[in-house]
């Protein structure tokens, strides 16, 4: 992020596999975190997570697989390493709910940190109604603090700790607020990153669907600079 001067993760949910890895050349100057959902990919192969890999050596930039894990720790812990996706062996970054307990973390992290990756807890979502919220935002938290050799920060809305061990990442993000048919809420970076105090902005169609994604992602990287608190 600092040497890059930017705090902007970017996502591309297209279902074909040059598609991501084309987009991925055009933000990758732009952006310090790629997040990705692999099981999106309807022509997926070991090749295209291969590439991915070395964009990400080329642009200086962090692979994280939005997989949001939600089982036991054992079921989680091998979805995480085995299947057809091998999750651990190419991206750095994951994420989990909280809902299954602390076994969900323990079973991630005997996979992951050996490896040298990180996990992101869960602990607000930008859709509406989310019931992550409360004390269940405390208890993530909470778990972070317990487990942080391997947590590395949040998914959420705002700023939630002062604990400089842990990085804040805000999905929902867009220059103008607004919402969609299917409940997601759209902040603007002045919002997520100044007022709310997020370390991170993650930006999906506002940059996936621009006619120019590496035009766009220089707008977003700059006004998301700009707006850091």
């Amino acid at each position: 992020m600092e040497r890059k001067k930017t705090n902007l993760a970017v996502n591309c949910d297209t279902v074909r596999s040059q598609q991501l890895l084309d987009f991925t050349e055009q933000v990758g100057p732009h952006i310090c975190v790629l997040k990705t959902h692999i099981d999106l990919l309807e022509d997926f192969s070991p090749s295209v997570t291969q590439k991915l890999t070395q964009l990400a050596e080329k642009h200086q930039f962090l692979i994280f697989e939005d997989r949001k894990f939600a089982d036991i720790g054992t079921i989680s812990k091998a979805q995480y390493e085995k299947g057809i996706y091998h999750i651990s062996d190419w991206s750095p970054i994951t994420n989990c709910h909280i809902v299954p307990g602390p076994g969900i973390i323990e079973g991630l992290r005997e996979a992951g940190l050996p490896k040298g990756n990180g996990l992101l807890l869960l602990a607000q979502m930008s859709s509406k109604g989310s019931l992550a919220k409360d004390g269940y935002t405390l208890e993530a938290v909470r778990l972070a603090e317990l487990y942080s050799d391997f947590v590395i920060g949040f998914i959420c809305q705002e700023k939630l700790t002062d604990d400089p061990r842990f990085v804040h990442m805000t999905p929902g993000v867009k220059l103008s607020e607004g919402s969609d048919s299917l409940g997601q809420q759209y902040n603007t970076p002045e919002k997520v990153l100044g007022k709310n105090g997020s370390d991170i902005m993650i930006v999906g169609r506002g940059i996936s669907q621009a006619a120019d994604p590496s035009k766009e992602a220089a707008r977003y990287k700059e006004e998301g600079w700009r707006a850091r608190s």
